[in-house]
């Protein structure tokens, strides 16, 4: 009997680290993008991609390493993140990130008047960024405030999520640039052909710059690495959680039973306790049991 070949679809998955980087390094498939989440006022004509390592101010400062890293015509910087495994202190590198491009627009000498460029940091995330939320909503838009009059403080450091769980539009239901975005996003490699309603401009070239058949044979061993590496994380991901539910249920087992036990034996010293009150009553009016009568 012949060996069932697994189905590897028809386009690339964008949350791996090949799919993300082949789909986004395309400067024209990036500046619609970006310009769908981030509403510039002035637009985005050009992108220059730049060096995604950035070491420290000092030599014992750690590293930060982005995904992808460029500067629009204006010189407003960008990061863009994919993040396809949920990460604990997610919110925190975001800042950390993001602060990193603040701290490098430090001018030597004493002319520097603190004036900023902008920075802009987008997490495209396959998982709830925070479950305390009481109003979740797929794209979110965080900037310094005045908390008392809800204003903006510092306009200059956005920070952007793209929360692809929280996106649950059917195709039907898609009207903006951004809605056609995130479907792709979080459909893609599910997707057998361009929908209908997508057969534009610029959602033309990203399906065809992300069908496997496409590109050459080392970019496919390529991607189909980068994917089976990602599988792995997810799957190592899965049985540890199941492991620790499964631990914490034996746990609470133990514990309900530790419990009945405990109860058990509550209710056993109780009925002790009564039973020796009342042999000492006993012994008040009748006198010790094994006293010899005279």
């Amino acid at each position: 009997m012949a060996k069932k070949t697994e189905h590897k679809g028809i386009y690339i998955d964008p949350l791996t680290d090949f799919g993300f980087k082949r789909l986004f390094s395309d400067q024209d498939l990036m500046i619609d993008f970006l310009t769908s989440v981030l509403n510039l006022k002035d637009g985005i004509t050009s992108l220059r991609y730049g060096n995604t390592v950035r070491t420290g101010i000092s030599k014992d400062d750690r590293s930060a390493i982005f995904d992808l890293y460029c500067t629009t015509g204006n010189d407003e910087q960008i990061i863009v993140e994919m993040q396809a495994i949920s990460h604990k202190n997610y919110k925190e590198r975001t800042v950390y990130y993001s602060s990193r491009l603040i701290q490098e627009q430090s001018k030597r000498g004493k002319d520097w008047d603190f004036t900023l460029t902008p920075v802009y940091m987008v997490n495209i995330v396959d998982f709830a960024v925070d479950e305390h939320l009481k109003e979740k909503q797929f794209l979110s838009h965080i900037q310094l405030m005045y908390t008392d009059i809800l204003q903006p403080y510092y306009d200059k450091l956005t920070i952007v999520y793209l929360e692809l769980p929280l996106f649950t539009k059917k195709i039907k239901e898609l009207k903006t640039n951004i809605d056609h975005w995130m479907y792709a996003l979080k459909y893609l490699p599910k997707l057998a052909r361009l929908p209908a309603v997508m057969r534009k401009g610029i959602f033309t070239r990203l399906f065809e710059l992300a069908k496997i058949a496409k590109m050459t044979k080392r970019q496919q061993n390529a991607y189909y690495k980068s994917l089976h590496d990602m599988n792995i994380i997810r799957h190592t991901i899965n049985d540890l959680q199941s492991t620790i539910a499964t631990q914490g249920n034996t746990i609470a087992t133990l514990q309900s039973n530790n419990a009945a036990l405990q109860s058990n034996n509550a209710a056993l010293q109780s009925n002790n306790a009564a039973q020796a009150q009342e042999l000492d009553e006993y012994r008040r009016r009748y006198g010790s049991l094994n006293k010899t009568t005279q």
